[in-house]
């Protein structure tokens, strides 16, 4: 796990946010970050190789979506400068889609 991913799922463990995430969840041929099945959410932590594999990820979130899954996408500057805005934006949609 990167320091990000660590920082991402400490944060979110044990229904801190009221739905419970899975880490490393494998939905069809991919494997996932962070996923609530409750909700259908995927929440994705992009390290710097996501800057060069950019189809690649479209493709892949595409496939997924087509399932009727949802994705939060954070770059780990994000997760590591800015976790408050982060937490607004998954508390937001967790609100909205429980």
């Amino acid at each position: 796990m990167t320091p990000s991913e660590k920082l991402m799922g400490n944060t979110i463990r044990k229904k801190s946010l009221g739905v419970e995430f899975h880490r490393q969840v494998p939905i069809l041929n991919y494997i996932v970050d962070f996923y609530c099945h409750e909700i259908g959410l995927v929440i994705e932590i992009d390290g710097n190789i996501h800057d060069h594999n950019f189809l690649e990820d479209a493709e892949r979130q595409g496939r997924i979506e087509k399932y009727g899954l949802y994705f939060l996408r954070f770059t780990n500057d994000e997760v590591l400068n800015n976790m408050e805005d982060i937490l607004l934006v998954i508390r937001d949609y967790i609100e909205e889609n429980s």
